[in-house]
């Protein structure tokens, strides 16, 4: 029975060890390191431009014809950007359709008035100039034929090209 007392004992004192042991404060104490790293992006300016086909429809010279296209630019947010039209196949005075060897005349221009031919900036012309968004930006393009050209029947086409400078 003795030795049953003393297995009590040792098996009560190893308990109260152990709970002691749990609420003794810890001298053990763990160590950390810190490390410091840079992120970074760079972000580049960038453009892009896209044209729709700008049709007069009918003419017949008694009466000027209008029609109107549009041109969406996407570019950076707050990218400063310029975009310039191509004379086609005739000058920046007069730009020119044709039929064959017969032509039609025309212009294009930054705003409704028909004041301000849109070109590439030489001359009397203007290109128009604008500031990024991130964002698709339309710009309508203005045309027009005078009254009074004279041209054979049929249909008569140019190419224009858009230039987006940032």
């Amino acid at each position: 029975m003795k030795y049953v007392n003393q297995v009590k004992f040792a098996t009560f004192a190893t308990v109260i060890l152990v709970i002691a042991m749990a609420f003794a404060p810890s001298s053990a104490s763990a160590t950390t390191g810190t490390a410091n790293f840079a992120v970074s992006a760079t972000v580049t300016n960038t453009c892009t431009i896209s044209a729709a086909a700008l049709s007069f429809g009918a003419y017949t010279g008694a009466a000027a014809v209008t029609g109107t296209s549009n041109i969406t630019v996407n570019c950076t947010n707050l990218a400063l950007y310029s975009v310039a039209l191509s004379t086609g196949a005739g000058t920046y005075t007069t730009r020119t359709m044709a039929n064959g060897t017969a032509t039609l005349g025309y212009n294009l221009y930054t705003t409704t008035g028909d004041t301000t031919v849109w070109g590439d900036g030489t001359g009397s012309t203007a290109s128009v100039a604008g500031t990024g968004t991130g964002s698709n930006q339309t710009l309508t393009v203005y045309g027009k034929i005078p009254t009074g050209e004279t041209s054979l029947s049929g249909t008569y086409s140019d190419t224009i090209t858009a230039t987006i400078t940032y």
